[in-house]
């Protein structure tokens, strides 16, 4: 299958485009601007609120007219523009794929050789987020704004979580092999002035030691790191960007009062670190992002508050304390004394928790509600410098035989660190009211992964998608389920070059992500509940039709909190949505009737812990038989915060292959 690099099949009907979108955008941006004038968020309200009362009446008095006229006087240019640019929607292509140019920075076929390295198998890490990039007057009915500004500090926020080191630890102890609520945060952020090496605050009874191997740099990936792991002994999981943590000592194993402390070491960026950095150290301040110096949710620091993703396993042998600080490079985070906020159920098979950042070594990324042509294309250059391969304007424009005429895309994006093989969209012919204005739809996506000793192609699926959004429309939804199910069994059977005999193809995982518009405990949403969906596709946070499980919680957050101070940093949200309380005064919930102006205050009991509706889903139907798929590890992530309504979440997948590769 061809992936379409460009919008249009040649250039002239892309010259057309451009010069009748030339003519509407006019228009279009006065409009925009005339109705975002009165529709305020409470940021905006709130730094109001020292102005005298008339001052803003004045400013919308001066600037309506302005507005008005120009947008009057752009009408006839925009109507010309419009008879040009419907048709042409025709012979428009679905998306566009987009594939890092600097071969210096690309990294997709070298991370392919990894599944071989890896021997028993490989993990992989899904992320998936709404980040409500509409035009900016509908964005503030959502209490956001500066659509252009978020789009690009979007970006930077996850290619800065995703390209952290990530931690593995290794605890020499028989009797256990698990993180408490207290362990470590995340590594030491370097910086020069003190180039003496301090240990470990030795308020333990363990010696530790930290050694940093491999480097993103924020991209691409390190051969010498990969060499280094390699030749090192240790498990290889194909993680290239890693830092190993082994813990050993007499206490029996205990790790509940641990609160250890990195201070600062010598920093020593080489140029490929100051490269990667550029691009973090030039953050714009927009009013929806006014972090203080040292907020781990910042790019113009280097902090991480939390390691995400940290992996348990046992290990042998002492280590050398002395090696803590000076093989740490310029990609570690700083360490604050603070209690991990990871938690493991007894009876769960999985770690989860609430994380202030994106798990580190994310490979592939879906988004939704990227409207906005403007705000996907600054989305797109931040996200290129972590993910090498995107997906783009997905969806279909004007009038189409199935649909009504469509004034917006789909609003999706995909984004991976391995090669796209195949896509193809669809979109729900059965939107209603605001929704059928879009395309609403889904993606789906073969990629590849690696390949066997005897050249077998290791792939995998994607699903992207978002349903119906409006309250009370769960018979659309049910139906978008059954069109996704179908279509979705159509897209592999296409896309598939194997057979039972020889196959050429062993398929890894079939992933769905996307917002569903629907959660598990509302009463009014058990049609979509109990959908076979449910049958083929696991949900790691689900029980049962109705039930989720006790530490899942909702990814729908109340518009009119956004901007509080309790909540407007990453690390303050994840700590008020660790405890019930803040959960009930932050997060929309399933048996919320009434929808006052904000829910804090609420002291009633709620079903659950708020609306989750957005979702990740697996299935083990359809892969290779001899291989087995587990759910490492799943996030609620809070690094957007006071950028969008919604928590984004992710997943890493383990995908096990025996002793012995087929």
């Amino acid at each position: 299958m061809v992936l379409y690099t460009s919008p249009f099949p040649n250039s002239f009907l892309s010259v057309l485009h451009s010069f009748s979108w030339g003519l509407i955008f006019p228009c279009y941006w006065f409009a925009d601007r005339l109705v975002a004038s009165f529709v305020p968020t409470t940021y905006e309200k709130r730094q109001r609120a020292d102005d005298p009362c008339y001052f803003h009446a004045l400013c919308i008095i001066i600037t309506t007219p302005i507005y008005l006229a120009l947008l009057v006087a752009s009408l006839p240019f925009a109507l010309i523009g419009f008879l040009l640019w419907s048709p042409l929607q025709s012979a428009r292509r679905p998306y566009i794929y987009s594939r890092l140019k600097d071969k210096s920075h690309a990294n997709g076929a070298a991370l392919l050789s990894e599944w071989k390295a890896a021997g028993n198998g490989k993990s992989f890490c899904f992320g998936s987020a709404n980040v409500c990039l509409l035009p900016d007057s509908l964005a503030r009915f959502n209490n956001v704004f500066n659509t252009q500004a978020r789009a690009k500090e979007i970006g930077r926020r996850i290619r800065n979580g995703a390209s952290r080191p990530q931690i593995k630890i290794y605890i020499d102890s028989p009797t256990n092999t698990s993180i408490s609520a207290a362990s470590f945060s995340s590594l030491v952020s370097p910086q020069g002035g003190d180039s003496t090496n301090r240990t470990v605050n030795a308020g333990m009874k363990r010696t530790t030691s930290m050694e940093y191997k491999g480097d993103n740099s924020g991209s691409n990936n390190s051969e010498d790191g990969r060499d280094d792991k390699a030749g090192s002994g240790e498990p290889n999981e194909g993680e290239e960007n890693t830092c190993i943590v082994r813990i050993n000592g007499e206490d029996n194993g205990h790790m509940s009062d641990i609160e250890t402390e990195i201070v600062n070491g010598q920093a020593n960026a080489s140029g490929t670190a100051e490269h990667s950095l550029e691009g973090d150290m030039e953050i714009s301040k927009t009013p929806n992002h006014k972090q203080k110096d040292g907020d781990s949710g910042s790019l113009d620091s280097y902090s991480a508050s939390r390691e995400s993703l940290v992996k348990v396993r046992v290990g042998d042998g002492t280590v050398d304390q002395s090696t803590v600080n000076n093989k740490l490079l310029y990609k570690a985070s700083i360490m604050k004394k603070t209690s991990v906020r990871k938690k493991k159920h007894m009876d769960e098979t999985f770690d989860h928790e609430i994380s202030a950042f994106f798990p580190a070594n994310l490979d592939f990324l879906c988004l939704q509600e990227v409207f906005d042509k403007r705000a996907a294309e600054k989305l797109k250059e931040q996200l290129h410098h972590y993910f090498e391969y995107i997906v783009y304007d997905v969806g279909v424009y004007g009038c189409h035989a199935c649909c009504s005429f469509k004034f917006v895309n789909s609003g999706l994006l995909f984004a991976s660190r391995y090669p796209v093989m195949d896509a193809a969209y669809h979109c729900y012919p059965n939107g209603r009211g605001t929704d059928s204005l879009a395309s609403k739809g889904a993606l789906f996506l073969k990629v590849q992964v690696g390949s066997t000793p005897q050249d077998q192609r290791i792939v995998g699926y994607i699903s992207c998608t978002h349903l119906q959004a409006i309250a009370g429309d769960t018979t659309v939804r049910c139906e978008q389920l059954d069109m996704l199910q179908d279509w979705l069994s159509e897209f592999r059977k296409s896309t598939s070059s194997s057979s039972t005999a020889n196959p050429e193809e062993l398929v890894a995982f079939d992933v769905i992500c996307g917002d569903l518009n629907f959660d598990n405990c509302s009463s009014e949403d058990k049609l979509e509940q109990q959908h076979s969906l449910f049958t083929h596709y696991k949900d790691p946070c689900r029980i049962g039709p109705g039930e989720d499980k006790p530490w899942a919680i909702g990814t729908l957050l109340d518009p009119e909190g956004l901007y509080d101070e309790e909540v407007f940093t990453p690390d303050n949200l994840q700590k008020v949505l660790e405890s019930e309380e803040g959960r009930k005064g932050y997060l929309v919930y399933p048996t919320s009737k009434n929808h006052g102006s904000s829910q804090k205050g609420r002291k009633a009991s709620l079903k659950g812990n708020g609306r989750r509706i957005d979702y990740m889903l697996y299935t083990e139907e359809g892969l290779y038989l001899e291989w087995k798929v587990e759910v490492e590890e799943f996030s609620f992530i809070t690094q957007l915060a006071g950028l969008t309504d919604h928590l984004p979440v992710a997943m890493r997948l383990m995908v096990s292959t025996g002793e012995d590769d087929p």
